[in-house]
């Protein structure tokens, strides 16, 4: 039986590449894929080649970006980005659980201007009227907040540099990645399992801190070895490497935004004509990746529970930040998935 998986992370993974990553693990060039080296000519290839491919899917090759993988997760990052890019001050959104983890991190190593924040809300929408002081180190945004629902729809026009959590919407839509000079991204929502990060920043954004940055937690370390001064979650990257290449033979992220954009039109406009559900998030500011919604009537719970486990429905459940429900509809979930719950919605409907 298919299952359908909208599980927020670790999420579904193309199928092609779990066939590639399967045979891998009992065969890459004679060794399984999680017994090399990574120092050894197999695996420095599949790092380069995801490097390369990071890159050129967001159209950042050869204007300045270096691409990392490094573990530790999007987590980490809260604290590196601060370490090697906060001086005296920087300016932080908050739209989130991680935003403000991020700016709980940052605190540690000076001012930090909050500039607007959603949490009086529950973070249901994105802050639009804020001033960026020009002065600061840095601004940081998220771009899509996983549990909430809640997505940047544009950049923000800063004079300063411009630091982005995108773990959850990495790869999924174009933007002007040239806005940004550092994105730091967990892998288990678009491109691979869990215990991969992949970091791009602009190389001439370093250097300028006068604090002392420990040789884990610094950028131009990771850059000097090639993401290789420690030994690299090799797994990780190799699916994520498979997944970038799956994204680059089905049209890469202008083919898959549009279908991104389908699935999201199909399942918010399920939420808006059925009079048992409502939206969670601000209609503008829906995520294309996590629809968050609730039923009007809890006495339904129980009914709708029932039909969509039993439509083999995955990972459905809300956040308990939340509650009520979560379709995550990551890259690699096909329009049918989302059908199949459209179609759930709609039975619930007829029998209440």
């Amino acid at each position: 039986m298919k299952i359908h998986n909208f599980s927020a992370g670790p999420c579904i993974l193309p199928q092609d590449v779990f066939q590639q990553a399967s045979k891998a693990v009992l065969d890459f060039n004679g060794l399984s894929i999680l017994e090399i080296s990574h120092r050894s000519k197999d695996f420095v290839a599949v790092m380069e080649k995801a490097q390369s491919l990071a890159l050129k899917h967001l159209g950042l090759s050869n204007k300045g970006y270096k691409a990392l993988f490094l573990g530790g997760g999007a987590s980490m990052q809260f604290l590196m980005t601060a370490y090697n890019l906060l001086e005296k001050k920087a300016a932080y959104l908050n739209t989130g659980t991680w935003s403000d983890k991020a700016i709980k991190e940052a605190k540690a190593f000076g001012d930090i201007i909050e500039v607007a924040s959603s949490k009086d809300a529950n973070y249901n929408f994105i802050p639009k009227d804020y001033q960026v002081p020009t002065d600061a180190d840095y601004f940081h945004i998220t771009s899509n907040n996983t549990i909430f629902g809640t997505q940047l729809k544009t950049v923000p026009q800063v004079d300063i540099p411009l630091v982005c959590d995108m773990s959850s919407d990495i790869f999924s839509r174009q933007l002007d990645f040239t806005k940004f000079d550092l994105i730091y991204a967990g892998a288990q929502k678009n491109m691979g399992p869990a215990g991969a990060t992949l970091v791009v920043v602009k190389e001439d954004l370093l250097g300028k801190v006068t604090r002392h940055i420990p040789s884990m937690l610094n950028y131009k370390t990771h850059i000097s070895k090639d993401s290789m001064f420690n030994t690299p979650p090799v797994f990780p990257i190799y699916v994520s490497m498979l997944t970038l290449e799956w994204l680059k033979n089905n049209g890469g992220i202008d083919a898959i935004e549009k279908a991104n954009n389908e699935k999201a039109a199909l399942i918010y406009g399920e939420i808006d004509r059925n009079e048992l559900f409502q939206g969670f998030a601000a209609v503008e500011d829906r995520s294309n990746m996590n629809a968050t919604f609730s039923l009007k009537d809890e006495a339904h719970k129980e009914a709708f529970d029932n039909l969509w486990n039993a439509a083999n429905i995955s990972g459905l459940n809300g956040h308990r930040s939340v509650g009520g429900y979560r379709a995550s509809m990551y890259n690699a979930l096909p329009l049918e998935s989302v059908q199949v719950l459209v179609d759930v919605m709609k039975e619930l409907e007829k029998k209440a």
